[in-house]
């Protein structure tokens, strides 16, 4: 089931993205299967925020995506399934109900940044409908994201930004 974050619940959001950072190892991609997760603090702003939700399987989290508004727009700041919860649809529920929050709040769609070339990626925000921006059609919050990407050495393989 889908429900907002508690702060008890962010431990366990920093080791599913430490586990789901692991399958990017077998592409080549050890330093995001390296990279730290996000900070308690870091998280903390998005539960207090209630742009933090989780897909809990009954005794915790398995899932969780944070959202953030970005130019009237919610942006999917992060989504991560726990692999051992992998290939159940999962991560496309928790897109669906940010795509929820997002009309609810009056926002224009969801808009994310990943991966072009990961399957698990800009192939598979694709098939839940998001299309990506060429560079001209970037808002310049999306080019301030995109920018601290850059800035954080994410750019060492091809990412695409992507609107729904």
């Amino acid at each position: 089931m889908i429900r907002l974050a508690t702060p008890d619940d962010l431990p366990a959001l920093q080791d599913i993205e430490r586990a789901a950072g692991e399958p990017f190892r077998a592409l080549g991609m050890a330093a995001i299967a390296d990279d730290d997760p996000p900070s308690i603090a870091d998280l903390t702003a998005f539960q207090r925020a209630d742009r933090a939700w989780v897909w809990d399987a009954g005794d915790g989290p398995v899932a969780y995506l944070l959202a953030e508004i970005v130019d009237d727009h919610g942006h999917v700041e992060q989504v991560s399934v726990h692999p051992d919860h992998a290939r159940r649809g999962l991560g496309r529920r928790l897109i669906e109900h940010a795509a929820e929050w997002a009309s609810h709040e009056g926002l224009a769609g969801l808009t994310l940044t990943t991966y072009a070339e990961v399957p698990w990626n800009a192939p598979y925000y694709a098939r839940l409908g998001f299309v990506t921006l060429d560079e001209q059609s970037l808002t310049d919050g999306l080019r301030a994201v995109r920018d601290h990407e850059i800035a954080r050495g994410l750019d060492a393989w091809p990412r695409v930004t992507m609107r729904r």
